[in-house]
């Protein structure tokens, strides 16, 4: 097999990883700032894994580049793709569960 990871990311671990993060905000107009800023670094952080991709890929084409290089950085930007959404499911079916609740 190939030497790329396999990433397991546990909801207690997400959280950890967020703590480490954040800035000390105490207030919720903090938290929600720096979870703002954390999302949009992780958006910009996958677009330019994607980016990174399609150069690394356009290299080979051209004849230039390592195919082990292309191979993991499309496998990278695939992992990060795979995570946005997943994330985007999660949030549209909170956002629907919420909805949901009785008042």
């Amino acid at each position: 097999m190939s030497g790329i990871p396999t990433i397991t990311v546990t909801p207690a671990a997400a959280a950890d990883a967020y703590s480490r993060t954040a800035a000390g905000g105490t207030g919720t107009a903090a938290a929600s700032a720096d979870f703002g800023a954390t999302l949009q670094s992780a958006l910009g952080d996958a677009v330019a894994t994607g980016q990174d991709a399609e150069s690394k890929a356009m290299q080979a084409i051209q004849g230039g580049g390592n195919i082990t290089e292309v191979v993991t950085a499309i496998s990278r930007a695939q992992l990060a793709l795979q995570s946005a959404t997943a994330i985007r499911d999660r949030v549209v079916q909170a956002y629907q569960d919420i909805i949901k609740m009785p008042i």
